[in-house]
């Protein structure tokens, strides 16, 4: 997490916005968000890594697509200098206005439902939707040095990667735009409208969707914990309850390795014992 003067510098320097509330976001997989209230209005501004701002910018055209489709989405915010990132030491900054309603959460069947629906709407939205920023589906780097910081780290890595890569050579998967990091925190509902939608759009690369529904299982809990997620996903989504049935526990799997690998680069140690827990389970 960065230091709170280079946000507010960033934020001062390249949107000339001077912040009188910041709020931090949940903590995700693939950037730091914070809430940010200037002047009475509001935004979300989030943070990638270094080496992600194509794929961020992605993100941000994809939100104003969403929202040419009718789907609620924060707006992106351009700098001063009219680009849609600030890239910093500490990786690339976003902007957004941010949509009216209460943040999901995660644990709640009704909101639940929401999240499930509205990450369907996203995936179907997204449907020939095209960006030169948006990656490769190629979650996890199987060579990486950092995998040798447990014994049994690699192996499970590689176990997991060639699991899904099998998948996906054997299978006939749907395939499309993915969020790829879709927090229960990320998508919000307005009470007074019953409008839904999520306050940005990650659009991390191309794979299959199932991807995305795994990630956003493992955000609530677990299978077990899920039902109402699922449903609400089956109901607006394009994807058929056999495939998502089928192919869920390998990339399941697959983002609990993604967690893995992402805990190990930057020495998180509850995060990787975690990550061991449920890839033994």
């Amino acid at each position: 997490m960065p230091d709170a003067e280079l946000l507010r510098t960033t934020l001062r320097d390249e949107w000339h916005l001077v912040p009188s509330d910041i709020i931090a976001l949940d903590d995700v997989l693939l950037s730091h968000g914070w809430e940010v209230t200037v002047a009475g209005d509001q935004y979300v501004v989030r943070l990638s890594e270094p080496g992600a701002r194509l794929p961020v910018e992605a993100g941000l055209v994809a939100a104003e697509h969403l929202r040419g489709r009718d789907i609620p989405a924060g707006e992106p915010v351009r700098t001063l200098a009219g680009g849609l990132t600030a890239q910093t030491e500490a990786g690339a900054f976003a902007v957004l206005r941010r949509v009216p309603g209460r943040r999901l959460d995660g644990a709640d069947p009704i909101d639940q439902q929401w999240w499930g629906d509205r990450l369907g709407a996203v995936h179907r939205a997204l449907q020939g939707f095209h960006h030169p920023g948006l990656r490769a589906w190629q979650p996890i780097d199987t060579g990486a040095g950092h995998l040798d910081a447990e014994p049994w780290l690699r192996a499970a890595v590689a176990d997991a990667s060639a699991a899904a890569k099998r998948l996906t050579v054997t299978d006939r998967l749907t395939y499309g735009v993915l969020h790829g990091d879709p927090a229960p925190g990320g998508f919000v509902v307005d009470p007074g409208t019953g409008r839904a939608g999520l306050l940005d759009c990650g659009a991390s690369g191309v794979g299959p969707l199932v991807y995305d529904v795994a990630a956003a299982v493992v955000y609530a809990g677990g299978p077990a914990h899920s039902s109402e997620l699922i449903d609400g996903y089956l109901a607006a989504g394009p994807v058929e309850a056999d495939e998502l049935h089928a192919v869920l526990p390998v990339l399941l799997r697959l983002r609990w390795a993604v967690q893995a690998e992402r805990a190990a680069r930057y020495g998180c140690v509850e995060a990787l014992r975690q990550a061991r827990k449920a890839l033994e389970q």
